[in-house]
Formats: C-alpha cells, structure tokens, sequence
C-alpha cells in the first residue's frame, strides 16, 4: 500500500499521462456523520493497481490533482458516493468522469446493477464479496482484504471501453457521454442545506401532527442536522426521529417536559431543544410545513402520472434502455404536477437527451394531445 507523500506523488503523476484510470473506496460508516476513508483504490491497467493507505497518507491534495485533472478519464461504479467522499478528502471539485453503473443502463443492463454482476456480464470474472464489510481503519489489512480492494478497481478502464462500444453500436453514445457530464456540476458534492433536513426524518403519526407541530419539528429537525454534523455524530446519536417527534408533541416549550430526553441529553441538548421548539412554535401559519393531506385532485394526479409513467417504461423497453435512468416516479410526478408548462430548468425529463428521447411526447401527453394514445395490447402509450 502507497503511505507517504513521495510514492503518492509518482503515482498521480503517472495516473495523470493515463487516459482513463479506475477509483474506488472503501470507508467506514458506522459511529460518524461523515464517512472515515480507509483505502482509496486507483488502477492504471489491470496488472497496475495500487492502493493508497488514507489513514496514512493524511494529506490527499495530490490524488485530487487527478480528481480534478479533465484530461484524465475518471472510472467508477455508483460513483456519486465516492465522488462525494473523495471531493471532501481532497478539497478537489471532480472532472470528466465515467460512471460504469449509470453507462450500463443505455446498453441493456439495470442502472443500478452491482459491480460484481457488471463485471461478471461485461468481463467473465466473477469477483469476491466476502470483505464487503470490513473494517477499513484497521492495520494491518489481511491479504483477503487487499485483494478484494484491489479487484473493485482492476477491470474498470477495461469495463469503460466495453461500455462505450455498446452504446456506439446502438447509436448512444452521445447520450452516455452528456449523462457522464452531469459529474462535472459542483452542485453535486454540496452538503444539503439544512434547512431541508425535515424530509429525512421518519416520524410514525407524521400526518396526524398539527401545523404548529410539524413547524417545531422542522426546526428540531434542523437543530439535529447541524449539531450532528458539528459532532461529526451519526443524527440517532443526537437524537433518534422518535425522539424528535415526541418534541414536537408535548411542545418541547419546558425543560421538565422534555420527557422523551434523557438526564445526559437533557443536560447536554436541553436548551438548544427549547430555543428550536420555540422558534417553531412562533412561526405564522404560512411558514408551516406543508401538510402532506391528499389534495382534491390527488387521484388525477396519481392517474396521470401513471400513464405518464406507463409512456417511459413502453419507450424504453422499446429501445433498451432502463426505465429508472430515464426518469425515476418522484421526476415523472413532477413533470405531470407541472403540466404542459414545466419549465425545462426544474425538470430533467425536458432536457438533453431525455427530452429527445421522451420528454416531448410527454408534453404532448400533458396536453390532450390526441396524437399520443394508449395501446391496450403492449400495456403502454405510444404514438398514434
């Protein structure tokens, strides 16, 4: 394993003549807000693979020259969470990168294939699983260990160049490459605001709550997020979602009521609970959180949405794409919320290659168009 700055910068300056070379990680995430990287795996052909020791090394700054060298293809398989991981390692914005996984899905394959199914369809090797959850942090790492790294990143270039060729020959590889773009957007690796955490606390009785409620547990929501992060605590460690929603329902407005709290939290978070159940509580109706109610018109939004649905699974069954890279349903049920006036900017479907694909046919669908009809024998819309 590479372990000191001087061998990890003759590394980067090789990787950096390649054309395309394989990144993987492997991290533990278990007692922290933020992933702990353990190993970085980074192969330059198939019998030139190196592991980079992170606990060790420390400093990262040079593997994210490569990262954000644009000359240098980036190979990796569901890469968003590595991307993510390795730009806050490095401090470095990634660039032109190849994402095996999502490529798969233009060419036959499921878009959210695993690696070892993908090598096994593309390459013939059929790869270990037995370290999938090892303790990366840990020195030494055993063999076992090692050659399970090493083997994740081995046939990633080679993967790449089989990918590509496939889509070629379907005519789709314009389309791969714009989808491979949307790794350049800086966008991608910001932190989600916290002010967002609400919809990724599960609360049971969600919908029972009250305006005022829902509003005192956003902000009790929010609290969580940045202390979680602050502590670099996984959220439950501050406070599990059940805690939070028995804040939010006797009020968290007295520290003897803070019944759902122990001695310790009480202690350590009290007066941060109050301070943020008393901003929720002093919120006018209209700053509420929107009540998750159905609508009036929730059954013809559903409807449609289903037929608008129906249209991209026909469409990409047709043409052997995976119907989850096209659109998933929460983008589908956007666009029909939105209707024929969607504006393309808020919606992936009515962009670049989706939009050629089937994002004008949904407009048309949207709009009562009688051009688009429903064939009763294949079970999907298609063009009349």
């Amino acid at each position: 394993m590479i372990d000191g700055p001087s061998a990890l910068a003759d590394l980067i300056a090789r990787a950096r003549k390649a054309e395309a070379v394989g990144l993987d990680t492997e991290f533990v995430w278990e007692r922290t807000y933020y992933p702990r990287l353990g190993v970085v795996q980074l192969s330059l052909a198939e019998d030139d693979v190196h592991l980079l020791d992170a606990p060790a090394l420390g400093d990262l700054s040079a593997l994210g020259e490569l990262l954000a060298d644009a000359s240098v293809v980036k190979v990796l398989h569901d890469a968003q969470q590595d991307l993510t991981l390795l730009a806050r390692a490095t401090g470095a914005l990634p660039r032109n990168v190849f994402d095996t996984q999502r490529a798969g899905g233009f060419v036959g394959f499921l878009s959210t294939l695993s690696l070892q199914a993908l090598v096994n369809e593309l390459v013939g090797v059929h790869l270990p699983k037995e370290e999938t959850r090892t303790d990366w942090l840990r020195r030494p790492l055993s063999a076992k260990q090692l050659a399970y790294a090493e083997e994740d990143v081995r046939y990633l270039p080679r993967m790449r160049r089989l990918l590509l060729d496939a889509a070629e020959s379907r005519g789709r590889r314009a389309w791969m490459e714009e989808e491979m773009a949307r790794y350049d957007d800086p966008a991608l690796y910001n932190e989600a605001p916290v002010e967002e955490a609400l919809s990724r606390v599960k609360v049971p009785g969600f919908n029972r709550l009250s305006g005022r409620q829902r509003a005192v547990l956003r902000e009790l929501a929010i609290w969580r997020e940045a202390e979680a992060r602050r502590a670099d605590l996984p959220r439950r460690f501050v406070l599990p979602d059940e805690a939070l929603g028995d804040l939010a329902r006797v009020g968290a407005d007295d520290l003897q009521r803070l019944a759902p709290l122990t001695p310790k939290q009480r202690e350590r978070y009290g007066r941060a609970i109050l301070t943020a159940g008393e901003r929720g509580r002093t919120l006018p109706p209209e700053a509420w959180p929107r009540s998750p109610d159905r609508s009036e018109d929730e059954d013809v939004v559903a409807a449609r949405t289903l037929v608008a649905q129906a249209l991209v699974a026909g469409r990409a069954a047709s043409e052997g794409l995976d119907p989850a890279l096209v659109a998933p349903k929460a983008e589908v049920r956007a666009l029909v919320e939105a209707g024929p006036a969607a504006d393309p900017e808020r919606h992936p479907l009515l962009r670049g290659w989706r939009r050629q694909f089937v994002g004008e046919d949904l407009l048309r669908l949207l709009g009562g168009d009688a051009a688009v009809a429903l064939d009763p024998d294949a079970g999907w819309p298609r063009l009349a």
